[in-house]
């Protein structure tokens, strides 16, 4: 809706010209001060709030409970993540089924592009980048390069969503699993956290992204919900545990020396966390 012919149709109607720009000044200023995600918290998805979310999709285990998260941060969006139907295959970037369908638990119901770009590191800066992006914190959305150069998006000249997304793939043309492992410190698994990422930096390597964590209050224990989009550039889904009886998708983070995912085994050492 254009605010400047309301702002001509009110000032027509009242008598003190003057004071209605006052007022209107007011309302604008408190407009444009509502953070960028109170408009539209998932870029990509404008109706994203309409759809099921990764945590109304996932009941916590038995025994656990998720521990209350700051609106704003990277956690409380990372539960909100809109979800495609129960039964949504993975699809490549082709738009054909990828070979396996056994290895997820839900996808995510964003788009991978048309390009072969969008694997496992690069969906992992997707996501960290979509929320440093809708939470207006465009400055701080840069990557390494693969050579270490700093891809920043706030060095391109269009800043708008469109823009944004060439960025992204800007960026997983030039970094990878190599360049994001280094630019992450190392994290103890048994104090695991919601963006957390188990990551092996390689030719070839992978990355999964902790999207989800939920606590037992009376033992402490943690259990995660991981995410991973993979080779070729594919939707990015929620992982199937392989080592549960139950069927669970929740992992336990007493895996011993290895975590086993349907695609790959990481060790307890690799897991990074962001630096800020």
């Amino acid at each position: 809706m254009c605010s400047g012919l309301i702002e001509t149709k009110l000032l027509m109607k009242c008598p003190i010209r003057s004071l209605c720009r006052a007022g209107l000044a007011i309302i604008a200023a408190s407009l444009a001060s509502l953070p960028v995600h109170a408009e539209t918290r998932y870029a990509w998805n404008p109706t994203a709030q309409k759809t099921e979310t990764l945590q109304s999709r996932f009941a916590p285990p038995a025994g656990f409970e998720r521990r209350p998260a700051d609106p704003q941060s990277f956690a409380a969006w990372l539960r909100d993540l809109p979800m495609k139907p129960q039964d949504a295959p993975v699809l490549l970037y082709t738009g054909a089924a990828k070979w396996r369908q056994d290895v997820h638990a839900a996808v995510v119901d964003i788009d991978v592009g048309r390009r072969d770009l969008q694997q496992c590191a690069d969906a992992v800066m997707r996501l960290r980048a979509e929320w440093l992006y809708t939470d207006g914190r465009k400055s701080e959305i840069a990557f390494n390069d693969t050579d270490g150069k700093r891809l920043r998006f706030a060095a391109r000249s269009k800043q708008d969503y469109p823009g944004f997304r060439k960025y992204m793939d800007y960026v997983f043309a030039y970094a990878g699993t190599y360049s994001l492992e280094r630019e992450l410190i190392p994290a103890d698994a048994n104090d695991i956290r919601t963006g957390d990422v188990f990551i092996k930096g390689g030719f070839p390597g992978h990355a999964v992204l902790v999207t989800d964590v939920a606590v037992n209050p009376a033992t402490g224990e943690r259990r995660f919900l991981l995410t991973q989009s993979y080779m070729p550039a594919q939707d990015i889904h929620v992982l199937r545990n392989p080592t549960a009886s139950d069927g669970s998708p929740w992992y336990r983070t007493n895996f011993g020396d290895t975590l086993v995912t349907p695609e790959w085994r990481f060790t307890r050492q690799q897991l990074r966390r962001w630096k800020s």
